[in-house]
């Protein structure tokens, strides 16, 4: 009988010469994850009595959800989060300028294929468009991993999501994956492994890669996997001395189910508030007057998806009435796109360029709603209060429907404003 990749990877990690779904491992940790929350985990920590964390190399904690610090209770935060890093000698950490943890995780060579990695961020699964099997935990939970280096798990079944077809013009990973949580549902894979496989999926950069793994917690999945290939090792070349080798789920694996998608005709999608699987076309809420739209965030905040924005905006200056916030997901994604001129472009086409960061996505500071307003977003989440005002509304959408929308000052499909 075959196995799957996460049966592959627990089965390592819980030191079994095979689990399937639905087995109990006591897993050991490859690399652990915290952020601003390092503080009432580090709390939680030296009440256990456990005096030194497990492993401080296999620890990497950036600041990253709200700075700078925009009140005193982030900046105590961010210091008790320094403190327990000198404390413990973790020296893989990242300090308010280095960007949103799940970019610079993978582009610092923290992630590699075939590990199990644990994050108290419940997007922690975008770690696992590089192969790696990835989950968000809990606060109590992180502070025991920090003391034991273990965690248990319950092996997860796999629902295959298989993604044909060739992609039309301004239809990107985002339209995809939020096509995927429209049919699946925000419920469709809970306490299941999504898998992302098919030619499409294949032909994707590392970075749309990202998108589709980023966003598996939007159907209460615990991981989002695709599996390393070429393009993972290229990406990984030059940014890690780890050995790349790739886990693959064999043929005959079983797997709970198969869900096809061909997307060789699909058409901008949008999720529409409150929930992430309230999805339509964009076209059919085409016209809808926006306030502010966004563009960047861990979800799409990469060169790749600043270069939809600029295709669309050169030129051209955003809509009077709209606010357009642009926050590359990291200090490398703002400098490589400062270099490529893309920031300068979308500074003149009249865009705010903030600093990396999560920035509006968690509402706690940069681009707050007032009640009555309405966003569009490349973020993963629409739920209210999102964006800090539970009388505001969140639309999700990809960055060339977000540019698309900023120009015209109403949703907008890219379609029209690109001929």
């Amino acid at each position: 009988m075959g196995y799957t990749i996460a049966e592959k990877i627990l089965a390592r990690a819980g030191g079994k010469p095979s689990a399937t779904a639905g087995d109990i491992v006591n897993a050991r940790v490859d690399l652990a994850m915290s952020h601003e929350n390092t503080g009432p985990i580090s709390r939680i920590f030296k009440k256990i009595g456990v005096k030194r964390v497990w492993d401080p190399e296999r620890i990497v904690i950036p600041i990253d959800h709200c700075v700078p610090a925009a009140a005193e209770k982030n900046a105590v935060e961010h210091k008790e989060a320094r403190e327990f890093v000198k404390e413990q000698g973790i020296t893989n950490f990242y300090d308010i300028k280095a960007g949103v943890c799940h970019q610079v995780l993978p582009e610092n060579g923290h992630v590699v294929p075939g590990m199990l990695i644990v994050g108290s961020d419940s997007h922690t699964t975008t770690y696992g468009a590089l192969g790696a099997f990835s989950s968000g935990i809990g606060r109590t939970e992180m502070a025991a991993v920090y003391a034991t280096g273990e965690i248990w798990m319950r092996v997860p079944e796999t629902v295959r999501m298989v993604v044909d077809g060739e992609l039309p013009p301004l239809v990107s990973a985002k339209d995809v994956i939020l096509n995927i949580i429209g049919t699946v549902r925000a419920d469709g894979c809970s306490y299941k492994c999504a898998e992302y496989t098919g030619p499409t999926v294949e032909r994707m950069t590392q970075s749309s890669r990202m998108v589709l793994s980023n966003m598996a917690v939007e159907m209460d999945a615990k991981a989002g996997i695709v599996p390393a290939d070429d393009t993972t090792a290229s990406y990984l070349k030059g940014r890690t001395d780890k050995p790349v080798n790739p886990v693959v789920s064999d043929p005959d694996a079983v797997v709970e189910r198969e869900v096809h998608f061909d997307v060789s005709e699909l058409v901008p999608q949008i999720a529409c508030p409150h929930k992430v699987d309230n999805v339509k076309a964009v076209s059919d809420i085409a016209g809808l007057p926006i306030n502010q739209a966004v563009l960047g965030t861990c979800t799409n905040g990469r060169v790749e998806d600043l270069e939809q924005a600029v295709a669309i905006l050169k030129g051209k200056e955003v809509h009077r009435e709209v606010r357009l916030l642009v926050i590359p997901a990291s200090r490398k994604e703002y400098i490589a796109a400062s270099e490529a001129g893309l920031l300068t472009e979308l500074a003149r086409s009249g865009a705010i360029v903030c600093n990396p960061g999560c920035g509006p996505c968690m509402g706690a500071h940069q681009g707050a709603l007032a009640p009555g307003e309405v966003a569009i977003s490349t973020s993963n989440r629409n739920f209210k209060g999102r964006m800090g005002c539970k009388e505001a509304k969140i639309y999700l959408a990809s960055p060339a429907t977000v540019a698309a929308s900023a120009l015209k000052g109403e949703v907008t499909d890219p379609r029209e404003v690109v001929v």
